[in-house]
């Protein structure tokens, strides 16, 4: 693609969701290397992957409560719903592409209805 995205992946999918700031990432080389990495999650699951929330600018971060120096805001994390499958499953696929070397070590939290995962090479893991 032209923008140097995935082809199952989108720049506006990462945008933050506020409707009030100019929503695109200031690090948009950090979306897209998080777009291509999720691009092999995606591969190894085989079903389409919702994102739900990708950069947030400071505001909107601190309006639905994220982390004060969340990496979201940075343009490192996103929060992810697969389509056809659950949010464990989902986590599982990313530990395995993780543990095999494939996809970087990083921050990842199981929720209900979505997967936290950030590419910051320093694995922590929590349940939501």
């Amino acid at each position: 693609m032209s923008d140097g995205f995935p082809r199952n992946f989108k720049a506006s999918e990462f945008n933050c969701k506020c409707n009030k700031c100019a929503a695109e990432s200031p690090a948009p080389e950090s979306t897209r290397h998080l777009a291509w990495v999720l691009q092999l999650v995606r591969d190894e699951i085989g079903v389409p992957i919702r994102i739900n929330s990708g950069y947030r600018c400071p505001d909107h971060n601190k309006a639905i409560g994220g982390h004060p120096n969340s990496y979201h805001m940075k343009g490192w994390a996103a929060d992810l719903h697969p389509v056809g499958k659950t949010p464990r499953e989902l986590h599982g696929a990313i530990e395995a592409l993780v543990s095999a070397g494939t996809i970087p070590e990083g921050g990842m939290g199981l929720y209900n209805t979505f997967v936290h995962y950030d590419i910051q090479h320093r694995r922590r893991r929590w349940n939501g």
